[in-house]
């Protein structure tokens, strides 16, 4: 069942998402050649809790990090470690959680380290597009297969393949609430998009095929081709008005 949230609530959700937010920018600031990913998840956790939150990831299932570090062909759930150093020209994509007063924010970017070469940047630039394109298509009067078809759209436009296994989804006082949101679908389809709807929308997007598999540690999702990922995350909220980014400074 899908749980319509408050004005009340989604104005609590835009604080948590500040604070994932705040966090985002300053981790991309850290992404460099010779940083290692534990690097980046001390300094999650020390900005999440000094803003008064707790990191929603640390513990969640058993994962053992405050955000999740995934570097070129790893799609999502990379557990940071202080033996990964980050190299000049990688696709670092960091997935970060906090939970504030009893709700959550959750958003994730991605970010080149160095020189990239140019069809990597374009992997960026169109995950962020059709990130952009289910917000926008986001709307009361709409359907959840409109918000799907129009990430798809994007991203077969570049040539790109998704990742099926895994899906944008409901987030509020849980980190998974209904609806999953997949990135690709047809248009007109499906439950219509209601005001006060919170999602995560999270297309992941690879320069290969979309065919995963998941690491040894039981959570790091990589390509099978070894080809690299991109990652790009926003919270939002549906309103009478329109969709409402929840997780920007």
């Amino acid at each position: 069942m899908i749980v319509l949230k408050s004005q009340e609530e989604i104005a609590r959700m835009r604080e948590a998402g500040r604070v994932v937010a705040r966090t985002l920018a300053q981790l991309s600031r850290m992404v460099e050649p010779g940083v290692t990913t534990a690097e980046l998840d001390r300094e999650a956790e020390q900005l999440i809790r000094h803003c008064g939150a707790i990191p929603t990831f640390k513990g969640y299932q058993g994962f053992p990090a405050s955000v999740c570090v995934s570097i070129n062909e790893e799609v999502v759930h990379g557990i940071p470690s202080p033996n990964r150093l980050i190299q000049e020209g990688d696709v670092v994509s960091i997935d970060c959680g906090a939970t504030l007063d009893g709700v959550i924010g959750d958003a994730a970017i991605s970010v080149a380290a160095g020189k990239c070469r140019p069809r990597v940047l374009e992997l960026l630039e169109f995950t962020k597009r059709a990130l952009d394109a289910g917000i926008r298509a986001s709307a009361t009067g709409r359907r959840l297969g409109d918000i799907s078809h129009a990430i798809e759209q994007v991203w077969r436009s570049g040539r790109l393949g998704v990742v099926r296994e895994y899906c944008g989804h409901g987030v509020g006082h849980q980190l998974h609430e209904a609806p999953q949101v997949p990135n690709y679908g047809r248009a007109g389809v499906g439950p219509a998009v209601a005001a006060g709807w919170t999602v995560a929308l999270e297309p992941m997007l690879n320069l290969g095929t979309g065919d995963v598999r998941v690491l040894a540690d039981g959570w790091t999702v990589v390509t099978v081709d070894g080809k690299p990922s991109a990652h790009f995350e926003h919270t939002i909220a549906v309103t009478s008005k329109g969709p409402v980014i929840l997780t920007l400074p």
